[in-house]
């Protein structure tokens, strides 16, 4: 694994970075090799899988009315899924099939001994992703990414996180999959009422992804991913290089709601200056005129110091 590549700033695509697999070679040789491979390593594990109807074209999205979602979600074990995949390979318009974010050892054990990456981090999480035709609309995940490209082709079209407000997020607490969602449709944009998405794909990259290729995801950018064939089979490894006693960032986007959203804009304005200063400032510039020792969190944080403000937190929150 390349070091330059943890930690750049945009994505990167590999090709043939994962070539080697065994399951790229027997998905090379057809859809049916590539699950029957998959299915050596099987081992009675139940998955989370979504079925959307023929006429969805493979996009998981919400329903019309945005009261539930276009899909089903099943807790099925993974070897019927791939049956059924294997059943709709010839299918013209098959029912959509997504098995996502699925732990490898948890399901398909020994896989990894011949198909991994060596990212030189233990506690990155290896994870498969499994599908007929699909789309999944753009989103953003906290952790990086590498996603390795093993059967099938992917299309990834993908924003910097700066374009968030012409991907047109939906809602934060009601979504397909735990982040919130751009609510354009990637195949037929609604011009009318997301007229600010031309400017999101002026800065979009996209990456179409063969068997063996491989895409390096920054954290919090947007993506869109498309599986394209009848079989589309994908391992990533996700990983964030903080500290694991670190909160995750959208903990303080929820109490923001909470607590700035509201205020009046001559408030609000006020502390987008505080933040400013006391968070995004880099350099000890914020509390330079304080003594080091008495600069308490603006010091800088350990996992002891982070336990005593966690619980300043709790204390503030269960008032």
């Amino acid at each position: 694994m390349p070091a330059d590549l943890l930690g750049a700033e945009q994505p990167v695509v590999l090709e043939g970075f994962v070539a080697h697999w065994p399951l790229v070679r027997a998905g090379m040789a057809s859809a049916d090799a590539a699950l029957e491979l998959l299915a050596s390593h099987y081992r009675d594990a139940t998955v989370n899988a979504v079925y959307t109807e023929p006429e969805a074209k493979g996009r998981i999205f919400y329903n019309e009315d945005f009261t539930g979602f276009n899909f089903e979600a099943r807790r099925v074990p993974l070897d019927r899924v791939m049956t059924e995949l294997a059943e709709q390979l010839s299918e013209a318009e098959p029912p959509g099939i997504y098995v996502g974010s699925t732990t490898i050892d948890a399901c398909l054990p020994g896989f990894r001994a011949e198909n991994d990456v060596d990212l030189g981090r233990p506690d990155a999480l290896a994870s498969i992703w499994i599908c007929n035709r699909s789309r999944v609309a753009a989103h953003f995940d906290l952790p990086d990414n590498l996603a390795c490209n093993a059967v099938g082709h992917r299309r990834f079209t993908l924003f910097p996180p700066e374009q968030v407000a012409n991907l047109y997020p939906g809602p934060l607490d009601f979504n397909p999959a735990g982040q919130a969602i751009s609510l354009v449709d990637f195949a037929e944009p609604d011009e009318a009422r997301f007229p600010r998405f031309r400017e999101a794909m002026a800065h979009a990259l996209v990456a179409e992804l063969g068997p063996g290729d491989a895409l390096y995801i920054p954290g919090l950018w947007w993506h869109h991913v498309e599986g394209l064939d009848a079989l589309n089979v994908l391992v990533n490894y996700w990983w964030r290089t903080v500290p694991a006693w670190m909160d995750s960032p959208l903990a303080v986007v929820d109490y923001a709601l909470l607590a700035i959203r509201g205020l009046p804009a001559r408030d609000r304005r006020a502390w987008k200056s505080l933040f400013e200063h006391f968070v995004f400032d880099e350099g000890e510039e914020a509390a330079a005129q304080v003594p080091r020792a008495q600069r308490g969190a603006l010091g800088g944080l350990d996992e002891a110091s982070a336990r005593q403000l966690r619980a300043r937190l709790r204390n503030r929150l269960n008032r």
